[in-house]
């Protein structure tokens, strides 16, 4: 019995380091692309209402 004690500890850590690596493997999502999308759109404005005051 101890023997199998023994070997679970190894069996708990790998099992601990798979779910840790798969949760720092983890896609992560910013949500950046709105604020992108928001930018290109104010870029573009400025560059129309500057081409409008020449």
């Amino acid at each position: 019995m101890a023997a199998l004690a023994w070997l679970l500890v190894p069996v708990v850590a790998a099992i601990a380091a798979a779910v840790w690596g798969s949760w720092a493997a983890r896609t992560r999502s910013t949500g950046d692309g709105a604020s992108l999308a928001d930018y290109e759109r104010f870029r573009e404005a400025m560059r129309e209402s500057d081409a409008g005051s020449r």
